[in-house]
């Protein structure tokens, strides 16, 4: 397992901003896999968190993704 810190405490939120939007979980470690998938319709919204399993969050489709850092759009 990769014992690198992360920042449990940082969520992000996704919106979709049409029909399907694909959401996909990777795993941290030596081999980055895929673990958890989420599919979202229109207008759908979920709250999602990095942690000691979940290095990198991939998504397909059309949504806006809330960060602290800014707001960016995927799909376009």
């Amino acid at each position: 397992m990769d014992e690198r810190q992360f920042d449990s405490d940082e969520y992000i939120v996704i919106k979709a901003l049409a029909s399907p939007v694909q959401i996909i979980g990777l795993t941290r470690g030596d081999y980055t896999k895929p673990h958890h998938t989420e599919n979202l319709d229109k207008n759908e919204v979920i709250v999602m968190q990095f942690t000691e399993k979940t290095s990198a969050i991939k998504i397909r489709g059309k949504a806006e993704i809330y960060t602290k850092h800014g707001v960016v759009n995927s799909g376009e």
